[in-house]
């Protein structure tokens, strides 16, 4: 389905943005993603907003054209399938940048220096990986991501859900004990009083990830503009102004 960020004119169909960037529907930047997954993607008052949308926004309105946001199944984001078919010109997703991934698409640079987390339920008593295995708890994640194969990694088999907030409600329902997902998507979580009075964070996990936007291989006029647009905002402070309003306090080598 698509949810637009905001109001565009023209008709669809392939054409090109200011500076010759190539875009999939006139006057749009098409970005897939997978909702919802906060704080860089969800769904606010009938909008879809977040740290990434927010970030694209500014690649969209620097090629004067707007951005429309397509949600699509996370596994299309390993394969570059929707980008390859021609459904969108670029993904946003909270996407860790992995060589596996390198092969079907190409990365912006990195925005994003992310790490994995492990939140659990207050009554299961765990507060690490460790104390999951020990007690024979059961671990969730959600499916595809940088957290299920770090789990796997460790000699886990998580239960796997569809999107965060199926891991969320796995919690929730006691499916699962405890879920590994990335740490801001827990910040946002426990930012809700009912989940801070069921649930606790516990071991952080620095896997070394970062974060990138992806795009079609080759589409390097379109890489070029997220460059420029994510430089531009880092060297103004708006990086750290949108960093900020959507993630929280910046981290302590930024202060």
């Amino acid at each position: 389905m698509f949810l637009a960020v905001g109001c565009s004119s023209g008709d669809d169909g392939p054409a090109e943005a200011a500076g010759g960037v190539p875009v999939v529907a006139k006057g749009k930047l098409t970005t897939c993603t997978h909702l919802p997954y906060p704080p860089f993607q969800f769904e606010q008052d009938g909008k879809v907003v977040g740290f990434d949308v927010s970030l694209i926004d500014l690649v969209a309105k620097n090629l004067k054209v707007e951005q429309t946001i397509l949600d699509t199944p996370f596994e299309t984001f390993k394969t570059g399938a929707f980008l390859n078919s021609g459904r969108c010109d670029l993904a946003a997703a909270g996407m860790t940048i992995t060589d596996e991934r390198k092969k079907n698409v190409d990365f912006s640079v990195p925005y994003f220096d992310a790490t994995q987390a492990l939140l659990a339920t207050k009554k299961s008593g765990v507060t690490s990986l460790a104390d999951v295995k020990s007690q024979k708890k059961k671990l969730g994640a959600q499916a595809e991501t940088t957290g299920e194969s770090y789990a796997k990694s460790q000699g886990f088999d998580p239960v796997a859900f569809e999107s965060s907030d199926a891991v969320l409600n796995g919690l929730r329902t006691g499916q699962v004990d405890a879920v590994v997902i990335d740490y801001p998507v827990v910040q946002g979580w426990l930012k809700d009083k009912a989940n801070a009075a069921e649930f606790v964070p516990g071991q952080s996990i620095d896997t070394g990830e970062q974060y990138g936007f992806s795009v079609k291989k080759g589409n390097t006029k379109l890489l070029a503009a997220i460059y420029k647009a994510i430089k531009d905002a880092k060297a103004d402070g708006t990086y750290d102004k949108l960093y900020k309003q959507w993630i929280g306090p910046l981290p302590q080598a930024k202060s």
